[in-house]
Order: C-alpha cells, then sequence, then structure tokens
C-alpha cells in the first residue's frame, strides 16, 4: 500500500513505540494549554513521541519541528522509520516469525547483541528492528539499561504481541519526513531555539516516592543536578522569549524549581511503576512561561 493511499483514509501517525512516562494521559492538558500562536517546534526528552504525534494529527505543527532525545538507539529508531520504513518493516516481519518459533532463546540473542563487539557495524535497520522489537516484547515494555549501556529488561509475558503496525510506521514515515531528528541532550535547544518558538520539555520525572524510582532510560542518571539544569536552561530560553512548556511530577521540588513561572495542576495514571500499587491516578505539573 502507497503512503497516500493510508493517508487519504486519514490514518493518523501514533507512537510506535511504547515509552516509560508516554504523554497519551495529559494530551488535553497539553492542548488545552498550548500558546496561542507560535513558530518551530522543538521536543527534548522525545521517547515514544506521544505529544508531537497528537500535535502533529490535530494540526498543531505548520513550521520547522526540531525532535531531539540522548538515547541513540531511539533516535536511531526515527531516522530508519523516517528514511528506510520498508525495509525495516521486512526485517521486523523476519524477527516477528524467528520469536514465533522459539520466542525465549530469539529474544535474549537479540537482547545481547549490545554485548557483541559487532553491534557497531550492524546497520541501521538492524539497530532499529531490534529496538522495536525488544520494546513490544520485554517486560512491561520498559527500556533500561545498566550502567555498561547495556540493555537488561527481561522478557514478557506476552502470547501473542503486536510488534509492529505496518500501516503506521509508514504513516510516521511520512510525518517525520519534514522533521528534523537529533541525538544530543535538552541543552541543544540553547543553540537552536529562537524567540517565538514553542519548546516542550518532558523529561524523566523527580521520584515522589521510594517506589517511582524508574530513570534508567539511558547509562546516565537524571538526578537533582540535571533537573536543576534543566531548569535553568529553561529560563535562559524563556529569557531569550521563547514560548516553554514543561511536565513532571507534582512533588515540592520541581514546585520549587519553577516557582517563578505558571504551574498548573493536572491528573494522569501512571502505568509504570515499581510495585503495582503505585499505578494509579496521580497528579503531576505542566508548568509554562507565558
Amino acid at each position: 500500500m502507497e503512503n497516500q493511499e493510508i493517508f487519504n483514509r486519514n490514518y493518523g501517525a501514533e507512537p510506535f513505540l511504547k515509552w516509560a512516562g508516554g504523554k497519551r494521559q495529559l494530551l488535553s492538558a497539553i492542548e488545552e494549554h498550548l500558546p496561542k500562536k507560535f513558530k518551530n517546534y522543538l521536543e527534548p526528552f522525545l521517547g515514544g513521541g506521544a505529544a508531537f504525534f497528537h500535535l502533529y494529527n490535530n494540526g498543531f505543527l505548520k513550521n520547522n519541528m526540531t525532535l531531539i532525545d540522548n538515547n541513540p538507539e531511539l533516535i536511531n529508531s526515527y531516522i530508519t522509520v523516517k528514511n528506510d520504513a520498508e525495509a525495516l518493516i521486512a526485517l521486523l516481519e523476519e524477527f516477528k516469525r524467528s520469536y514465533v518459533e522459539n520466542p525465549h532463546d530469539f529474544y535474549y540473542e537479540l537482547r545481547n547483541w549490545d554485548k557483541q563487539d559487532k553491534y557497531g557495524k550492524r546497520s541501521s535497520v538492524e539497530r532499529a528492528a531490534r529496538t522495536i522489537f525488544l520494546n513490544k516484547t520485554c517486560f512491561n515494555g520498559l527500556y533500561r539499561v545498566n550502567s555498561k549501556g547495556f540493555f537488561n529488561v527481561p522478557l514478557g509475558r506476552y502470547k501473542n504481541p503486536n510488534i509492529f503496525n505496518r500501516e503506521n510506521i509508514l504513516c510516521v514515515s511520512e510525518a517525520l519526513k519534514k522533521v528534523e531528528i537529533i541525538c544530543d541532550d535538552f541543552s541543544v535547544c540553547l543553540k537552536t531555539a529562537k524567540a517565538g518558538d514553542f519548546v516542550y520539555f518532558d523529561p524523566p520525572y523527580f521520584p515522589i516516592s521510594g517506589t517511582s524510582c524508574f530513570t534508567g532510560y539511558t547509562k546516565e542518571e537524571f538526578g537533582t543536578e540535571e533537573q536543576k539544569k534543566l531548569r535553568d536552561t529553561f529560563a535562559k530560553l524563556s529569557c531569550r522569549g521563547c514560548f516553554l512548556m514543561l511536565s513532571n511530577s507534582s512533588a515540592d521540588f520541581i514546585k520549587n524549581l519553577y516557582k517563578d513561572f505558571n504551574i498548573y495542576e493536572v491528573s494522569a495514571k501512571r502505568f509504570i511503576n515499581c510495585v503495582s500499587e503505585g499505578r494509579g491516578p496521580i497528579k503531576e505539573l505542566l508548568v509554562t512561561n507565558y
């Protein structure tokens, strides 16, 4: 099926990866608090991209778009979907057949790729297919690495996991055609964002309890000092005249960090937590400078 045929059916692009801290539960609140008018769109902490796809599908993003994350495997997946979707789909089909034949052995064979010396020589398509496959078959859809940067999430308990959707990958590829995709941390916005641009920050949330412990998206932790550095970046971009929005936990630490800006408390449902009792409706924050 050609990409244009898909769009004639109004099939909207959706996230092709699960991601801890995804913004599906906050999309209506994000839309409600958007600036009335802005120029270009930048989104560090891209993750699964729920906010981007929602804003794109609903016509809010009309100018230049820049998506940023410091996870190289994640960014490689986006770039591969953008530039080489058909080859990616073909390899995912192969992975799916191998998984059906022997789920346990095939999962751990792919998981161990990054421990092999030749991993750096694998093609972008191979790495992207591995990332998508592991994401859809691992426990709870987590992306977690250890201190050496090796993916270490065990196999999930799925009878028939939905590893990929061909139509959606093609739609995402089309949606990304005019998007700049950058592998870097959030501070790169200081080099690229201009007055009138809209920047949406969705960092790893500051923990509100001892069970809110997941921050292992990359081998580098995102702790107190990183949260402060992000606040400083937020303040500098605000002085520059950018429109800024940030989501985070309702921790007092975050409220104090952003006390000079507008803080809105919104409801969300947490799906990924260290214990099942920690999953449920909670309060989160949206911070804006406008």
